[in-house]
């Protein structure tokens, strides 16, 4: 008879060692012995041992004892297995992957989506009110800095960042997840009530802060409890931001259409109430959302978050509750978990103490691959929260100094050609999600814009592609001229760009280690409203008349492309850590 190890290896190659294919109906098939004996009508997962064999599940057994003895077999499942240097974590972070997925997609996983999908809608939400609103404050209180507010705003939006990251990672994800959008509510609708411009900045900034952290929690608890059959719903989870705007634009067409002022002359707040109504309505349906994350679910803490803090019995109590709630089947145990030896603790000596954030940033350059990816990550964020607000400032003011005609101007114009391009937003999302789950494309690939956009097969064709159809836009839309060809450009250029977003959105978690996952992504995004700062200050001092800035904005897209190329990892049919 052979040696454990040659059978676990015959094993995982008769059953195990298959990818996935959603348009071929496909399942996932297991190469552990509690996933790949369970058979269930509603788990969308087959069954993969043959049942007249009665010494199959022996070998089974066999072969989990030699996959987590020598750690055969799992690097070629999990994105960072061994990576994070913690040998014992990689083989109770298979385990725990392979419970979930032996779980399956459940009720619980829609209602993740649908309340995660409030946190991606309130951040859009936000600045989209932003942006709505800061004409009329002008008007009423005249500031000395015109963008004070989107200031105030980026400001909020970058320590909520950095602030639910991080304490994501050090006291739980439940915590942030139950809060933030509470706080951000109540300061959005007191905002409607400021007596002065500082106040309202004040308010606006406090409100960012609660809401700052959203695209931070939505993305790691989510990705945490999905099954890796069902990652892509990450990508399409990204639907939910251009979803937020278009609901800010249609309860403020009629306030600021109805109850604005004309001029600077003669504004007085009894006839420029439309902008505090928005404030108003909008903080009272952020504040329904929070209250709907506590009524419509009892959120447990994530596995992927207990399993780092060493709390094994915590994740098999979680993960049975799931599997008890829906009638699913779990067969992971506490022994099985402690057989795999004791992870490193990712806690530092003191909770409320730097020590906790050193650990955290170390563990994202635990090794010189995982370094790249991190610093890579942040670059791109970097990047495209530079360009894309330049463009959204620069373009339309560089198109009317040319002579476009961009509309009459109305409000009814306005709204009514946002909406529309809104819509093809949220269209991005959903082709992103289908194209990363295409075998031969993966997560950074899409045959359809690579062979309109370049013949190099050897590239990672979505990053780069989607970014290169943006930048031809770009560079074709400075010959707008006419209201139905900006439309038009606008449309095509959120398409494809929400297409990068959605996919980037989706990416950062993925690849980053789950101990430190909150603190990494929020680095990320404070990086980037950091650069929503800047581009604010550039178009206050800046020359908009000049072709300079969109020309730059399509120079950052290329060199996001090129960043997409050194991307160390592909996501694609591997799971999360």
């Amino acid at each position: 008879m052979s040696d454990p190890l040659s059978r676990a290896a015959g094993v995982v190659g008769a059953y195990g060692d298959k990818r996935h294919d959603p348009s071929k109906g496909d399942s996932i098939e297991l190469t552990t012995p509690e996933c790949a004996s369970f058979s269930s009508p509603d788990s969308g997962i087959k069954d993969t041992l043959p049942q007249e064999d009665e010494n199959i599940g022996l070998m089974y057994d066999e072969a989990e004892e030699a996959l987590l003895a020598g750690h055969e077999g799992i690097e070629e499942q999990e994105v960072l297995a061994t990576r994070d240097m913690d040998p014992a974590l990689s083989k109770k972070m298979h385990l725990v992957n392979n419970a979930i997925d032996e779980i399956g997609w459940t009720g619980y996983h829609w209602k993740l989506f649908v309340l995660n999908g409030f946190g991606y809608a309130v951040d859009s939400l936000l600045l989209r009110v932003q942006a709505i609103v800061q004409p009329q404050v002008g008007k009423e209180w005249n500031p000395p800095f015109a963008r004070g507010l989107t200031v105030a705003l980026y400001v909020g939006l970058l320590f909520g960042a950095l602030f639910w990251g991080i304490t994501a990672d050090i006291m739980g994800r439940r915590l942030a997840f139950n809060t933030s959008l509470m706080m951000c509510s109540v300061c959005a609708i007191i905002a409607g009530a400021a007596p002065n411009f500082d106040a309202l900045a004040l308010l606006v900034s406090l409100s960012a802060f609660g809401g700052g952290g959203n695209l931070i929690l939505d993305t790691t608890v989510f990705l945490e409890y999905l099954p890796s059959k069902h990652q892509w719903v990450l990508t399409l989870l990204a639907g939910w931001w251009s979803l937020g705007e278009i609901v800010a634009a249609l309860v403020a067409w009629p306030l600021m259409a109805n109850f604005s002022c004309e001029s600077e002359a003669d504004c007085a707040k009894a006839d420029n109430m439309g902008w505090r109504y928005v404030w108003y309505s909008l903080g009272t349906l952020v504040f329904v959302m929070s209250l709907l994350r506590f009524l419509v679910m009892n959120l447990k803490e994530t596995p992927k978050y207990l399993l780092g803090q060493g709390r094994d019995v915590e994740v098999v109590e979680t993960l049975h509750y799931i599997a008890t709630t829906y009638k699913r089947h779990c067969s992971l145990t506490a022994e099985k978990l402690s057989n795999c030896g004791v992870t490193r603790s990712s806690k530092g000596q003191n909770m409320l103490g730097t020590g906790q954030l050193k650990v955290h940033v170390q563990g994202l350059f635990s090794s010189r691959e995982m370094g790249r990816s991190t610093l890579l990550i942040w670059l791109s964020w970097t990047l495209i929260g530079l360009a894309y607000p330049l463009y959204n400032v620069f373009l339309p003011e560089y198109l009317a100094s040319r002579g476009a005609r961009l509309g009459d101007g109305s409000t009814n114009t306005t709204y009514k050609n946002y909406s529309i391009v809104t819509v093809f937003g949220i269209l991005g999302p959903v082709l992103a999600a289908y194209l990363c789950e295409v075998s031969f494309l993966g997560r950074r690939g899409t045959m359809v814009i690579g062979a309109l956009i370049t013949s190099q097969s050897n590239f990672p064709f979505l990053s780069k592609a989607i970014l290169t159809l943006a930048v031809v836009f770009l560079f074709a839309y400075t010959q707008v001229r006419t209201p139905g060809q900006n439309l038009g450009f606008n449309c095509a250029i959120t398409f494809s760009l929400n297409i990068y977003y959605g996919c980037l959105y989706a990416y950062t978690p993925e690849v980053l280690p789950s101990a430190h996952r909150a603190t990494g992504t929020g680095v990320a995004v404070a990086f980037n409203r950091m650069m929503g700062i800047l581009s604010a200050v550039v178009a206050t001092v800046a020359d908009t008349r000049t072709s300079v800035p969109i020309f730059l904005c399509a120079g950052l897209y290329i060199v996001m492309a090129i960043v997409a190329v050194l991307f160390p990892f592909e996501p694609y049919g591997r799971r999360s850590a």
